[in-house]
């Protein structure tokens, strides 16, 4: 759960019913469990994907995706590691059921060593959703390309879509990040909105968190502080399983 790119809802286009809601909860407070969505496992979880309803340009403001739009990172990882992560809109295209996709890398280190070196696909939709298609994802060890664990693409193997940012977040906001059962599993919950957040580069208004976790680990959770004056995550901290965190450092 590295990348930085978490009651009844509609997601994108398809109604979900989900097991439990919560309450929305600070950064500083205790994590609760993880709201369940209540679609058999995934096994019923078919978003709808129409290329008519994706458009051209991805430019929800709390995840903006233009070419040429850098975001770096610092901080350490559970080990208290450094650890710096370099995220990149390239001017690469994909096509994935018939839509055409932003093409973003992700890049991370722990302690000056090459970690992860992925391609992330996203698209957005006509209501200003922005959706994420999978990645090509090289895991690499001591400097040597080790595997390709967690890569996958909707539509390949029984892979499924999902919500990378909703276009109108609100708290108690529930819905799948990607599937693909047993590999790609990531899920996220709007804790908060309206968020004021300070760093070490400065203050951003009107941000929002978000909570990310997985049933494939399931005692790790992450927040993520969004915020539209850079248009992408400011702030990354593990909040239960692992310790460590991230800032933003700059953005081009």
């Amino acid at each position: 759960m590295k990348k930085i790119f978490d009651r009844l809802i509609f997601i994108g286009l398809v109604p979900l019913m989900f097991a439990a809601c919560s309450d929305a909860t600070s950064e500083d407070e205790t994590p609760a469990s993880p709201i369940v969505i209540n679609d058999n496992n995934g096994a019923d979880y078919n978003p709808v994907i129409d290329p008519a309803n994706f458009v051209s340009t991805i430019d929800n403001p709390y995840f903006t995706l233009s070419a040429g739009r850098s975001w770096s990172y610092e901080g350490s990882n559970d080990d208290g590691e450094p650890e710096r992560i370099l995220v990149e809109v390239t001017q690469d295209t994909k096509t994935i059921q018939g839509i055409s996709m932003t093409v973003v890398r992700d890049r991370v280190w722990e302690d000056d060593e090459l970690v992860e070196d992925t391609y992330d696909w996203f698209a957005q939709d006509s209501e200003g959703t922005v959706w994420y298609f999978g990645e090509a994802v090289d895991n690499y060890e001591d400097g040597v390309l080790k595997d390709h664990e967690g890569a996958w693409e909707a539509g390949v193997n029984g892979a499924r879509a999902g919500i990378a940012m909703k276009a109108n977040p609100q708290v108690g906001d529930v819905y799948r990040q990607e599937l693909l059962p047993g590999e790609a599993e990531d899920m996220g919950e709007v804790l908060s909105t309206g968020v004021s957040v300070t760093i070490g580069i400065g203050s951003y208004q009107n941000c929002i968190v978000i909570k990310d976790w997985t049933p494939l680990e399931a005692d790790i959770e992450e927040h993520k502080t969004w915020c539209p004056a850079v248009g992408n995550v400011v702030l990354e901290k593990k909040v239960a399983g692992e310790s460590g965190s991230i800032e933003l450092k700059e953005t081009q």
